[in-house]
């Protein structure tokens, strides 16, 4: 890993390039190393493991990954900052390859020939469609081997949230049903250049067993159902899905109870009764 002992501090770096966040593409920069050291630390030993980041910016998530010793694929759409991540690349030969592109619109798994972990930074504007997309298809378990991303704190107790709480809703079915999602780090908002007007957090998501006999595809249209209208009872907000009542009465669910109040196994087992 040469180079790393040489790399000038982030600051340096992005008043060097002229670089600012930009408020349309999502963008915070951190700065703090240790930080991101840290961060970068959470999926555990990253040494010849392949990463990708998604929105890396100016760089400083990806030198924390490289130094770790990752072999980071980094997808860029910000044209600014391609030069300081070239800086990175040379400074690491071998580690960094940079894409530039709308990681929505790429293929993620055609980029790697084997199990790959994600560590980002996610830009606030894409980073819920982008972790559903890891979550979502009928494949299990995934290509990628965890999930370490930063969100808005509201989002990422989302994910964890359990039932019976105002936070508890599709999001928190889609990451819970086939893996294990935790809130790993908290990031105050004056971590970041400029500060965000929200608190941040990272998740960290490894896969589970997937239940039997469950569709994807059926699960997301359930909770998509049932949550779409969460004030109401379940016979309102699921007559409209074929089959989806008499499927509650199947398995003995109270159809005047309202979506928050069910259980990630309770979606499932309706799910599989609508999959059958």
């Amino acid at each position: 890993m040469t180079g790393q002992t040489q790399l000038p501090p982030l600051r340096e770096v992005i008043a060097a390039h002229g670089l600012s966040a930009s408020k349309a593409l999502g963008q915070n920069f951190l700065f703090d190393e240790q930080l991101l050291a840290r961060i970068a630390a959470i999926p555990g030993t990253l040494k010849d493991r392949p990463v990708l980041e998604v929105g890396p910016g100016p760089g400083g998530l990806t030198r924390a990954l490289l130094r770790a010793g990752a072999r980071v694929t980094a997808i860029e759409m910000d044209r600014r900052c391609l030069p300081a991540l070239a800086e990175l690349a040379e400074a690491f030969p071998g580690q960094l390859t940079v894409i530039e592109g709308d990681a929505l619109k790429l293929d993620h798994a055609a980029l790697f020939a084997e199990p790959w972990a994600i560590v980002a930074n996610l830009p606030y504007n894409v980073g819920t469609a982008l972790f559903t997309g890891w979550l979502s298809g009928e494949a299990w378990p995934p290509a990628w081997s965890s999930l370490t991303l930063m969100f808005q704190l509201e989002v990422a107790n989302r994910i964890v949230a359990e039932p019976g709480t105002d936070a508890y809703g599709r999001l928190a079915v889609l990451a819970q049903w086939r893996s294990k999602p935790k809130l790993a780090m908290k990031v105050h908002r004056s971590a970041f250049t400029p500060p965000p007007k929200v608190m941040s957090a990272i998740v960290h998501v490894e896969p589970a067993e997937a239940p039997a006999g469950v569709s994807a595809r059926m699960l997301e249209r359930v909770t998509e159902a049932a949550f779409g209208q969460r004030r109401k009872m379940l016979r309102q907000s699921l007559k409209g899905l074929p089959g989806a009542l008499d499927a509650l009465a199947t398995l003995g669910i109270d159809p005047a109870r309202r979506a928050e109040t069910l259980s990630v196994d309770e979606f499932v087992a309706v799910a599989r009764e609508l999959t059958a």
